[in-house]
């Protein structure tokens, strides 16, 4: 997912999405939102089936 795309999610959780904060951090913030643990880029296996950032994380590894 676009970097732009994730700071349009994270305007809708009102988190801070400014330049200079990392899509990782970004997405975390989302994550905690959402009421799913912070985990993105930090596993080897997701056992998470209905996460919007699964495609993302698998390939940031």
């Amino acid at each position: 997912m676009k970097l732009q795309e994730i700071r349009q999610i994270a305007r809708t959780w009102a988190i801070d999405a400014s330049t200079g904060r990392t899509k990782q951090d970004i997405i975390r913030d989302i994550q905690i939102a959402e009421g799913y643990s912070p985990c993105f880029g930090t596993k080897d296996t997701c056992d998470e089936n209905d996460c919007l950032w699964k495609k993302d994380c698998s390939n940031n590894r």
